[in-house]
């Protein structure tokens, strides 16, 4: 008897602790789910699956200090209240065995009910099933209404015009006030609203703004300037802002770029972020030849203090003073110029106050950011317009897509159409019909740019796009934009064939996935009385099959010729120490090129960490 008591006790308390583990566990994963999905509404709350897709697998790397903090704030404290009060109930009833089982069961059940109910929320919210559906139906969609601008006959006017093509980060029509068909009582962007209504936005005899639709796979800045010169979604196999992890940039298509570098024109992008970023300076090197310059460009040729980094890069106060430095370069040559620019003070979470914003809507942040950027680009325009090149030259100022700030939209009507804001200036065409009023995406503006260059186009179709000049009618006039996005979610063959130069195993792509080991090595200092010099290899993460050797690659020739390996040696503390014999290389003095590889218990081998030493 005593035995079984003892028995009785020992299963008793392993009841006691599981379900103590049940119901933290339980109790805490619901009420962090919870937390999330409400966080994530809130920041996002025109979320689809498609972008949800996209925030999940980008990498942490570059993402706003703001946004983890707002989403630990939101949801860490909630989550450790709960489990807080999960385990006063456990103390408070642990010695009464009939109501701590009762309080399990009701704890653990409410939880099972609470992630139910939110997956069914998101399931429903995020329409899942209709995603899911469409990434795995094929369709002839985009390849039936792809027009090829390398098979279409594109006759250029005999005097080339330049083209001025101003990005404004996340503008939207939407911010101008409701008479001029905005959603706000307040026009946020007045010099803009003007410029849209004084120049063409395809309103036609409306009164009301405006502007593009943003359509699936062009709704992040990248794929949104690929839309807007390609004609094409960005629908690609690896994580989207991920093109820079890649060798090229879809080599097989034509963009824009391609057709004005084939005219000769002189092409330059202007950003005050970093341009390699989502691949753009691939992009535009690939398709045009671009001249890229970025942050660093400016900060490397002394331009901007060493140290010196605000937002994103640098502020559009900047940004536009450069431009019109680069203008000025780019007008006193012989060629035609393509000056592309992109900003970034009104990208989320509530844009960048500059010095210029002034305060007019109180604390609303990003309000006085629009308004600040609207002046800015008014301001800008207006210098073009005093320049010499001007006559020659069309502008056309586009927001990139929709805003990602996550409230200052939120209490727009649902039944409000979003746009994306633009505008062009001193077109070298006006439209065929005027009185109409056009629905459009941003893939028409491919060929609607070089229409506004004087350019014939034989179809007045390219890409995905359609001349807005013309009276030929766009995609989303065809079929609307409920048909064009859920085709463009599908499988295409065209697509597939663009995207096959795609590298998903690049090891710059598995090494930002986590999927491959890497390390620090670092060159220690050169030690002349033993001719030795030392490269220390610490720090690895994502070495799950264990380490089975370390070797460096070590040369001084700039063919490599010389190139010789090293095996370095374990040392207490886990790291490990290559050492160079200097006199294997006649003690040549300069610079040591040093790339270490980590080979693992599977016989595996990966490039891991690179450095350079010195040798005095």
């Amino acid at each position: 008897m005593k035995k079984e008591k003892v028995f009785l006790k020992i299963i008793c308390k392993v009841l006691f602790l599981f379900g103590a583990v049940l119901l933290i566990l339980f109790g805490g994963i619901s009420a962090l789910l919870s937390a999330s999905i409400k966080w994530m509404f809130e920041t996002w709350p025109n979320l689809s699956m498609q972008e949800l897709m996209f925030q999940l697998q980008s990498p942490m790397e570059g993402t706003s200090k703001d946004m983890i903090n707002s989403y630990i704030d939101s949801c860490v404290p909630v989550t450790v209240l709960i489990i807080f009060a999960i385990v006063i109930i456990l103390i408070s009833f642990r010695k009464k065995k009939k109501m701590y089982f009762a309080m399990t069961a009701a704890v653990v059940l409410t939880s099972v009910i609470i992630i139910a109910s939110d997956v069914h929320t998101v399931w429903a919210r995020l329409e899942v099933k209709d995603y899911v559906k469409n990434i795995n139906t094929d369709s002839s969609f985009i390849d039936v209404n792809y027009v090829d601008p390398a098979e279409t006959e594109l006759v250029f006017p005999e005097q080339k015009r330049n083209l001025i093509y101003i990005f404004l980060e996340s503008m939207e029509t939407t911010y101008s006030s409701k008479e001029n068909g905005g959603a706000y009582n307040e026009n946020y962007i007045p010099e803009l609203t003007r410029i849209a209504k004084k120049n063409e936005d395809f309103s036609g005899a409306d009164q009301e703004l405006n502007g593009s639709y943003a359509l699936k796979y062009t709704t992040w800045t990248a794929a949104a300037l690929f839309a807007h010169t390609s004609g094409l979604p960005l629908s690609i196999p690896i994580e989207d802002n991920s093109m820079d992890t890649q060798e090229s940039f879809l080599p097989d298509m034509t963009a824009l770029g391609d057709i004005l570098e084939e005219q000769n024109y002189n092409q330059t992008i202007l950003l005050g972020s970093e341009g390699k970023f989502g691949g753009r300076s691939l992009y535009f090197t690939d398709h045009g030849n671009y001249n890229i310059k970025d942050y660093y460009y400016y900060r490397d040729n002394g331009k901007l203090p060493g140290n010196y980094w605000v937002w994103w890069g640098y502020e559009d106060e900047k940004l536009f003073e450069n431009a019109k430095e680069e203008l000025l370069s780019l007008a006193s040559k012989e060629q035609p110029f393509n000056f592309t620019m992109l900003t970034a003070d009104t990208h989320f979470e509530d844009g960048y106050t500059c010095k210029l914003c002034g305060t007019e809507y109180g604390d609303n942040s990003y309000a006085n950011v629009l308004a600040c950027s609207s002046s800015q680009v008014s301001k800008f325009i207006r210098w073009i317009q005093q320049q010499d090149f001007y006559e020659n030259t069309t502008i056309i100022v586009s927001g990139d897509h929709l805003t990602m700030d996550s409230d200052f939209c939120e209490d727009i009507d649902d039944n409000y159409q979003r746009k994306v804001y633009t505008a062009y200036i001193n077109s070298a065409v006006e439209p065929q019909d005027p009185d109409r009023r056009r629905e459009y995406s941003t893939f028409d503006s491919f060929p609607t740019t070089l229409a506004s260059l004087g350019v014939k186009i034989t179809g007045d179709r390219l890409g995905l796009g359609t001349n807005l000049f013309s009276d030929e009618e766009t995609l989303v006039e065809l079929y609307g934009v409920d048909v064009v996005n859920s085709e463009l979610m599908k499988r295409s063959d065209l697509m597939d064939r663009l995207t096959e130069s795609i590298d998903e195993n690049s090891t710059e792509l598995l090494i930002r996935e986590g999927l491959i080991p890497r390390a620090k090595a670092t060159a220690l200092p050169y030690d002349f009385t033993t001719g030795i010099l030392q490269i220390e290899i610490s720090d690895f993460t994502n070495a799950d099959n264990g380490i089975a050797m370390i070797t460096a690659a070590v040369w001084t020739a700039e063919d490599q010729s010389d190139l010789q390996w090293v095996e370095a040696e374990l040392q207490t503390d886990g790291s490990y120490l290559a050492n160079i014999n200097v006199s294997n290389f006649d003690f040549t003095t300069g610079e040591y090129n040093v790339d270490v590889y980590l080979t693992d218990d599977l016989g595996d081998q990966y490039l891991v960490a690179s450095t350079t030493g010195n040798v005095q």
